[in-house]
């Protein structure tokens, strides 16, 4: 997967929100997710343009003058992307912070602590990594999200 350049907050919660309703419009997300932020048009256009030349969204032409924006990966891929970016960039590439900080989340259910000890038992040390382990096969679907849709 190609390195994008990172996401600011709202940059990703609109994100997610294309995600959720692709194809969309600049009206639609500005109707639907921005004026309830207290978002303008034109805020919600820029950022969805910067996403665009970030690589994480894609433009298609409708009807005349109208854009609609989908998401350039598929939902599974893009959270895998991100999560990939969030570990390399703010946990220096390991992941036992992470590991630590869900041992005590309060707010694991019984079935997402299955998941995780079933994926944690797919893991199968890779030489070309110092030994650290990878998920063979990786998973194409993350526990608690909806299938992908097609961009």
């Amino acid at each position: 997967m190609k390195d994008k350049p990172p996401l600011g907050a709202q940059e990703l919660e609109v994100l997610r929100f294309v995600a959720d309703h692709a194809p969309a419009t600049v009206r639609l997300v500005t109707e639907q997710f921005g004026e309830a932020r207290g978002l303008a048009r034109t805020t919600i256009q820029t950022m969805m343009e910067r996403l665009r030349k970030k690589g994480y969204l894609i433009r298609t032409k409708a009807d005349e003058g109208t854009y609609q924006y989908s998401p350039s990966l598929a939902q599974t891929d893009l959270l895998l992307s991100l999560v990939q970016n969030f570990v390399e960039k703010t946990l220096g590439g390991s992941i036992s912070p992470f590991l630590a900080y869900l041992s005590e989340s309060p707010d694991l259910t019984p079935e997402e602590i299955e998941e995780l000890r079933r994926l944690l038992e797919l893991l199968k040390p890779r030489p070309e990594r110092g030994g650290r382990g990878a998920l063979n096969p990786p998973p194409r679907r993350l526990p608690g999200f909806p299938p992908d849709r097609k961009p």
